[in-house]
């Protein structure tokens, strides 16, 4: 009996937590300001595929449909709560730079977004993440800064887990404010 009340305790706590952690990002994303870290929308499968070339998508894992819908209903929940966009920036993968397309339809890329997770790319983690820092720590604007980027740079830059298409509300410096998983 116990057993089945801290479950059901923890799962609530958790839900309640979780709709928090929306409102304060949500409530943060209006007031502008922020670094907003996303990572890609759904791309089925893991890692990048040996034959992988940065300017070949034909070679790399890609949005599927979900993923496309996903990337859409992200654009349209920034424009819906009238988020002020100051620059949208993308790793140069394929499915960085489609998640922006699709959410955002005007982004550049940013090298220093890139993945590092396989092997091939590790070598360039330390200068990216160098990069990555000090764009940051120039950037000023009133307006919110959107990084579309990959799980180990989001992991790298703010030691948080997150999962396709989650959207994280940072501060200038880098202070966790909240996420948004449903939009």
């Amino acid at each position: 009996m116990y057993k089945n009340f801290f479950i059901i305790f923890s799962i609530f706590t958790f839900l309640i937590t979780s709709v928090k952690s929306e409102e304060q990002a949500i409530k943060a994303l209006k007031k502008g300001g922020n670094i907003v870290f996303i990572r890609h929308a759904i791309a089925p499968g893991g890692g990048d595929p040996p034959n992988f070339k940065l300017n070949d998508c034909s070679t790399q894992r890609n949005l599927d449909n979900k993923g496309i819908k996903q990337s859409k209903k992200m654009g349209l929940f920034f424009e819906k709560n009238n988020i002020s966009i100051d620059q949208v920036l993308s790793s140069e993968w394929c499915r960085c730079r489609d998640t922006a397309k699709f959410a955002f339809k005007d982004y550049k890329t940013f090298n220093a977004l890139n993945s590092f997770f396989s092997e091939k790319f590790r070598k360039n983690k330390e200068r990216q993440m160098i990069d990555l820092i000090k764009f940051i720590n120039t950037w000023e604007s009133k307006k919110n800064l959107i990084l579309i980027t990959h799980y180990v740079v989001i992991l790298e830059s703010l030691n948080r887990t997150v999962s396709s298409g989650e959207i994280v509300v940072v501060d200038k410096n880098l202070n966790y404010i909240g996420s948004i998983t449903k939009y």
